[in-house]
């Protein structure tokens, strides 16, 4: 069942390799049914009051929000098992609730995203709540009940108890920690040694300063300001991350999956050679819950007996995902088997200058599928000038993919004369294909890229402003079919011929 997403996830594939395994493979692929993970945690209600500020309270110098609506979604540990569900996974996740309305809702919206959920009640304290009052993607203010005591031990043998009777049933153990009370020192310590005498690895969502509670975990998922809390030293280059994790490794016996930001996520463990993921995010609307992602993509990889680096690369992919979202929200299997897929096209990218006629119209499929508008520009593209450039960046900015369908070689010696092109078509679609905003690059034999134009039906036809309409091959089937024909401004004194023309004045 992995096999593909092994493939998928290493990212270092060869053009044949990803020539045969489809998009639909992938997504099966990602199907991680099989894994049963175990969720002990603080459990939090995730509110979110939604609507529009555009005037001033005349009652204090404060946004008057206007509802326009609200909903609820699981959060802390109960968050990481509804991503464990929503990525392909079984998930019980272990918590304390309130006898209140909060803790009755949270059930229900668990039940509701196919989480079990085995609650222990208290009467001390309330199901915790965050109420975020949300004004145009942005938040406001956050309103938070909670009793962040450390249960007693009559809750937290309840919860052992728990756990005890579901760890048979369970592949790995997950401690989700966030410093509110559930998870006291010796819970942590007995559930630990519990898990190792039962076979499981336990990673642990640290939000403490003190870690001795965690030692002889498997892997703990810090982020900088996480790690730098418990170790007092800074975590922002690479040397200073090494030393900061070996310091943990040192305390806990654990490996350090260190969550980095902009720096991607790097994994440590005594001495191992250090494993460093770029970041995969290209756009942050909010974090929220992005790190419970993380430890569900996380849980679901070493669950599936993949190698750490390719886990790393799903939970990287997953989180890219996450902070594209706003607010608390899960990441969908087929979401991040689409992520994979990109991934693998971005490498296809590298690895060939272009693809076939056949290639293309799966790669159309596909986005369409999506839901992604697909531009195709096209032109000879023989020595490479800023108008080129130009048209390539504007065009790229109006879709979500773009299609660069070039001359081959015998096309343009028909168009431009025997002494055409200076460039091969390999060499021509190489240089292309490193352009940023080029998605795919395909060759074309005929005089005019009509045929390919129609065969892949893309939403938007690009050409530059020399151009009316009416002469831009393809230009009627897209139209007729529901797309539209945008012209580029081009820039002016630059083209190919004047280019050539002027180098033979030089000689």
């Amino acid at each position: 069942m992995f096999e593909v997403l092994h493939i998928a996830c290493a990212m270092r594939v060869t053009k044949s390799q990803l020539n045969s395994y489809k998009v639909r493979e992938i997504s099966m692929a990602t199907g991680l049914s099989s894994v049963r993970a175990l969720v002990i945690g603080d459990v939090i209600v995730d509110r979110y009051i939604i609507g529009s500020a555009d005037r001033i309270s005349p009652e204090a110098p404060v946004p008057v929000l206007r509802q326009i609506s609200r909903k609820s979604t699981p959060g802390g540990a109960a968050n990481v098992a509804s991503n464990i569900v929503a990525l392909g996974g079984q998930a019980t996740v272990i918590g304390v609730v309130g006898n209140d309305e909060a803790g009755s809702e949270l059930e229900e919206l668990l039940a509701h995203q196919r989480v079990n959920s085995l609650f222990t009640k208290a009467t001390d304290r309330p199901t915790i709540s965050k109420t975020r009052l949300m004004a145009n993607h942005h938040q406001m203010i956050r309103l938070d009940d909670e009793h962040t005591v450390t249960v007693g031990t009559d809750i937290a043998d309840s919860l052992f108890d728990t756990v005890s009777r579901e760890i048979t049933q369970a592949d790995i153990v997950i401690l989700s920690d966030y410093a509110k009370g559930t998870l006291s020192d010796d819970l942590c310590s007995r559930i630990i040694q519990l898990a190792s005498r039962h076979g499981l690895a336990t990673l642990v969502d640290p939000k403490r300063k003190n870690w001795s509670a965690f030692s002889g975990a498997t892997i703990i998922t810090p982020n900088r300001s996480e790690l730098t809390m418990f170790t007092g030293m800074p975590c922002d280059t690479d040397e200073e991350a090494e030393a900061a994790a070996a310091i943990a490794y040192l305390e806990t016996g654990a490996g350090i999956l260190l969550t980095r930001s902009e720096r991607g996520m790097s994994f440590f463990k005594g001495e191992e050679k250090p494993t460093h993921i770029p970041t995969a995010a290209r756009e942050v609307f909010d974090v929220s819950g992005a790190g419970d992602t993380v430890m569900a993509a996380l849980a679901l990889g070493l669950g599936s007996s993949l190698p750490i680096e390719q886990v790393m690369r799903i939970a990287n992919l997953a989180a890219a995902i996450a902070v594209g979202k706003v607010g608390t929200a899960v990441v969908t299997e087929k979401e991040l088997a689409d992520a994979i897929a990109e991934e693998m096209h971005r490498d296809e990218k590298a690895i060939a200058s272009h693809i076939s006629h056949s290639q293309a119209l799966k790669l159309r499929e596909s986005w369409r599928e999506r839901g992604l508008n697909v531009g195709i520009a096209n032109g000879c593209f023989d020595i490479i000038h800023p108008g080129h450039v130009t048209l390539i960046r504007k065009a790229a900015a109006r879709c979500d993919r773009l299609i660069l369908a070039l001359n081959s070689d015998a096309s343009v010696k028909r168009l431009k004369g025997p002494e055409r092109p200076i460039q091969t078509e390999i060499a021509r679609a190489h240089v292309m294909s490193m352009i940023k905003g080029v998605d795919a690059v395909v060759l074309f034999d005929e005089d005019t890229p009509e045929n390919l134009i129609c065969s892949l039906s893309p939403d938007i036809l690009f050409k530059g402003s020399d151009y009316q309409v009416h002469q831009i091959a393809g230009a009627s089937h897209v139209l007729t079919n529901g797309g539209r024909v945008e012209l580029i401004e081009l820039v002016p004194g630059h083209s190919t011929t004047s280019i050539v023309e002027q180098a033979c004045r030089i000689n």
